[in-house]
């Protein structure tokens, strides 16, 4: 079993706790970690409208840097060619849908979503960086996606570093323009 931390991360104390416990492939094709069969949310719900910082703390893109926006994420077009297919991400999804506990099961009222958004140098598939994120709500999928345009303007026009709006995405993607000053 890989000690790899994806969705549900699992630390020594955990591991010996769960020691004799059935466990079954958790995520698509390629990945090797595992995680233990239950009906039980290992991600709290707590946190929304962010992740559980436990089982989605977000993950970098280590192609993207300050020095690599002018031919990445300030391209228009460029997150179309580092998307991960629908195909990778419903697994995904559905997984996140059961480890996050949620009662609407419904796959359609949640966009897999990456936590660091891909346009700001996000992971495209590190599953620590991908979870069911709710259509529902005062701020959902949907608020976050004007979020993500408007910090990657400011980025793109050097109004604020990667590295800085990095940081207020995963902070708190709500507070982020005020935190910037990009208003």
């Amino acid at each position: 079993m890989s000690r790899s931390v994806l969705r549900v991360c699992l630390t020594a104390a955990a591991v010996t706790a769960t020691a004799g416990a059935t466990f079954a492939p958790a995520y698509a094709a390629g990945h090797t970690a595992a995680a233990p069969l239950s009906t039980a949310a290992s991600c709290s719900q707590a946190y929304l409208p962010l992740p559980d910082p436990a089982c989605t703390p977000g993950a970098k893109n280590p192609d993207v840097t300050q020095s690599t926006i002018g031919s990445t994420i300030c391209v228009s077009g460029w997150t179309a060619t580092i998307r991960p297919s629908t195909t990778y991400t419903n697994g995904l999804k559905k997984q996140g849908i059961i480890d996050y506990g949620y009662t609407d099961t419904n796959m359609a009222d949640y966009e897999e979503d990456h936590f660091l958004p891909l346009e700001l140098g996000g992971a495209p598939k590190d599953p620590r960086n991908l979870w069911p994120e709710p259509h529902s709500g005062d701020e959902n999928s949907y608020s976050k996606d004007s979020v993500e345009n408007a910090v990657k303007k400011a980025v793109c026009a050097h109004q604020v570093t990667l590295s800085a709006a990095q940081t207020a995405m995963l902070d708190d993607w709500t507070t982020a323009k005020a935190v910037l000053g990009i208003g």
